[in-house]
Parts: structure tokens; sequence; C-alpha cells
């Protein structure tokens, strides 16, 4: 019998939602796991990598599922689990150290966007760059599911007093949100179907229409309840889903991206497409914005964890 590791980071009963989240990410891959024929078993990363990797090789496993997104509570070091598994020749699921890190920072990921002729919120690392008359919000460099995103941090540049360390400024494009997820695959990847993020227009008539992290993970919130995911457009939408698609497209090739990822962006009144995001492995927990646009593909779970396994990045020898 073929045999699977679950590689995450450390939970605890203190952890918040978003690191919780791995624990059903898990269980969802376990259960595709078993209709595919698997064992299993999980494993906590951590750097003690002598350890690690010693278990891994004891265990015979075909393949490690790298769900780790944070090391020590932070998402900056996340490429030094896969960086792990590539020095140790071991077969993993989802992008490598040079995709994880190039996303993760967001900087990098920007900068990397604009040279590549695809459009991306102007932002400012220092206060100098700042534009007075521009709306920005201030982001973590480094955090992904909306981690340290509130209304708060909405702000006019000429009220930025500074940019802490660790954050930037990102041009706040006020209009529309889509989050275009794509699958790998055994000979191809593909975009699957474009989702929006809908901010009810009563709630948000005066607040900032953001996905923060109470939008995202507090479902006891006026912001949960308030946003919604639709897979649904009218057709005066057909040329800009289709250009949706194909710039999510372009950033799985420039940045080398493999298994699953998400690319989010921010449409304006110009109706122009711009990044703000790209997640090289995003959430695939069940009621996560990857698995609904899998369902809307009528990919089943065990179909998902079937095509990430069958694009795992193969070194020349394996386990």
């Amino acid at each position: 019998m073929k045999h699977a590791i679950i590689l995450h980071n450390p939970v605890t009963n203190s952890s918040k939602e978003d690191e919780l989240d791995v624990l059903n990410q898990a269980i969802f891959i376990e259960t595709a796991l078993e209709e595919l024929g698997y064992s299993y078993e999980r494993a906590v990363f951590n750097l003690n990598t002598n350890d690690l990797i010693k278990l891994i090789k004891n265990s015979g496993a075909s393949v490690v599922f790298n769900l780790v997104e944070t090391i020590n509570e932070s998402g900056r070091l996340s490429f030094t689990a896969p960086a792990m598994l590539e020095l140790f020749k071991v077969p993993f699921t989802g992008s490598d150290a040079a995709a994880i890190f190039t996303t993760t920072d967001k900087i990098v990921c920007k900068t990397i966007l604009s040279f590549n002729k695809i459009d991306t919120p102007f932002w400012a690392k220092y206060l100098a760059e700042v534009v007075p008359e521009k709306y920005y919000i201030i982001k973590p460099i480094s955090e992904d599911g909306s981690v340290g995103i509130d209304d708060a941090l909405v702000i006019r540049g000429n009220e930025i007093k500074e940019i802490p360390k660790g954050y930037f400024a990102e041009e706040y494009i006020h209009g529309r949100e889509f989050n275009i997820s794509v699958i790998g695959g055994k000979n191809e990847f593909k975009v699957l179907p474009p989702a929006e993020m809908c901010f009810s227009s009563d709630y948000y008539e005066t607040k900032p229409r953001i996905l923060g992290y109470k939008a995202k993970w507090d479902e006891t919130s006026m912001e949960y309840q308030n946003t919604t995911r639709s897979f649904r457009f009218e057709d005066v939408d057909t040329n800009l889903i289709a250009e949706l698609k194909e710039i999510a497209g372009k950033c799985w090739q420039i940045f080398g991206l493999s298994g699953y990822a998400r690319v989010d962006f921010r449409v304006g009144t110009d109706n122009r497409p711009k990044v703000i995001e790209i997640n090289a492995n995003p959430c695939i927990a069940p009621e996560g914005g990857f698995v609904a646009a899998c369902n809307e593909m009528k990919l089943t779970s065990t179909n998902i964890i079937k095509r990430i396994i069958d694009d795992t990045i193969r070194n020349e020898t394996g386990i």
C-alpha cells in the first residue's frame, strides 16, 4: 500500500482560527487518500530537520503533503519546509521553495508581476513613496489568510504617519474582488471557474470593501455574514472573466507554481484586473474557496487530491 505523510505546522488550543484550519485540511486530504488506496500519517514540521527527515524516510512514504503555512506563527519562513524536502530529495505536493518565497513576500511578488507587465496595485514600502491623495491599505508583507487586515488599515495617504516594520502600503482599489483558482495535474494545469467575493451593499455602504480577517474567519461577525462567494456572472462580464482566467494562467507559469494555487484580483471602475495576491498553496479545507471552485468544475475530493499528487514535484531520486 502506498503511504503518504501530511506535514503541517504546530497547532495548540490557543491557536487562532486561521492556524487551526490546517486540521480541517488534513481531514479533507485523509478522506481522499483512503479512497485512493493510501495509508497515511500526520507529522508536525519543526526545524529539527534530522529527526523529521528520519521519520519521513523510515515511514516509506511515497509523497509528503505539504500543509506548512507558518514557522513560529509567521508566514515569512514558510518556504523552509519545501526547501528542506527538496534538500533531502523528498517528493512533496504543492509549489517548490522558490515559488513559496516569491509569492509569500508580497513586495517580491508585486515586483515580479510588474516586471512581467501584469497589473498590480501601486505600493509603497517607505513613507516617502506614499502618494498623499491615494487611499491605501496597510498590509503585512508575508502573511496569508487576511491575517492582520481590518478596516482601520484603509487610510488616505496624507494621513499615514508611518509604515510599521513588516508591513507595506498597497493602493486600495474600491471595486470588485475575484479569486481565480488553478489546479495542476499529470499533464497540464487547469484554471478553475472564477469566483467573486460579493460585499453586501447595505452593510458595506460606508465601509471599505475588503476581505479582512473577520470576513474570512469569524463566523459570528457582521463582516463574515455580509460577504459571500458567487460563481454566477452576467454576460457583460464575459470579457473580464476571460481576462482574469488568462492572467491567472500566466501567474501559474511565471512563478513556477505546482499542485494548486489561487490568484486574487481587485477590479476598479476602469474594469482593469489588478493582482493583489498569489497564494501558492491555498487553503484546501472543504469550505474554502479553492475546493468550492473545484466543486464548480465537478471535481470530487478524490479527483482534487489525485490531481495534486499527480503534479507532485518529482526529484531524480525519491524516497
